[in-house]
């Protein structure tokens, strides 16, 4: 289901070429008409067809469109400045861990609910599209993508500061006396106590 069809991606590689800044895109085709199939990727020569003319040949030195990439790995190189997201849990996780600001492209299920509150709530998100409806063939034009990814790109956006300080929290949690860390150890010592008592229960 996260796929786009070709009106999308015509748009995506249009607002990427406005923005101005270098990107890599992760982009496979969608599936059959009305099937659940597994992801499957463009080949060279199908690229060619599904985007705007010359667009490969105009951002070769500042683009990269690729089949699959390494999500957590990318987002752990300090060259990545923005992750534009479906806005799935782990996909949040590993930016905030990172300290990658997100732009918000939800497109089902409890990604809607997690890109409206990373936004409203937490501001720790550039918002794109918080009620994208894909089933209904909506398109987001290009002028949008450009200005969500201008916008989250700004070195002193307030976005980027929060984000890096719930990273910088995010690491503290996990490590010794750390809340996650606390939580963790009780979760163990639970399970510890209670198999004892099942064990002296049954003597």
């Amino acid at each position: 289901m996260g796929s786009f069809r070709k009106e999308q991606v015509k748009e995506i590689a249009l607002g990427l070429k406005q923005s101005g800044v270098r990107f890599l895109w992760s982009l496979r085709k969608p599936p059959p008409k009305d099937k659940l199939e597994n992801p499957s990727y463009y080949k060279s020569d199908d690229l060619q067809e599904i985007l705007p003319n010359g667009f490969l040949e105009k951002t070769k030195k500042v683009g990269l469109v690729c089949g699959w990439a390494p999500q957590k790995a990318v987002l752990a190189h300090k060259s990545v400045g923005a992750f534009v997201s479906h806005c799935g849990w782990n996909s949040i996780l590993e930016s905030l861990w990172f300290g990658v600001p997100i732009v918000t492209w939800p497109m089902y299920a409890e990604q809607q609910l997690n890109a409206f509150q990373l936004v409203k709530d937490l501001g720790l998100a550039v918002g794109l599209k918080l009620d994208y409806r894909i089933i209904k063939g909506e398109v987001v034009v290009a002028d949008e993508i450009a200005r969500a990814i201008k916008c989250v790109m700004e070195s002193d956006n307030e976005v980027r500061k929060r984000v890096k300080e719930k990273s910088e929290k995010s690491r503290l949690a996990v490590m010794d006396g750390g809340s996650s860390y606390a939580a963790f150890g009780g979760l163990i010592d639970n399970i510890s106590r209670n198999k004892a008592h099942k064990k002296n229960s049954t003597l």
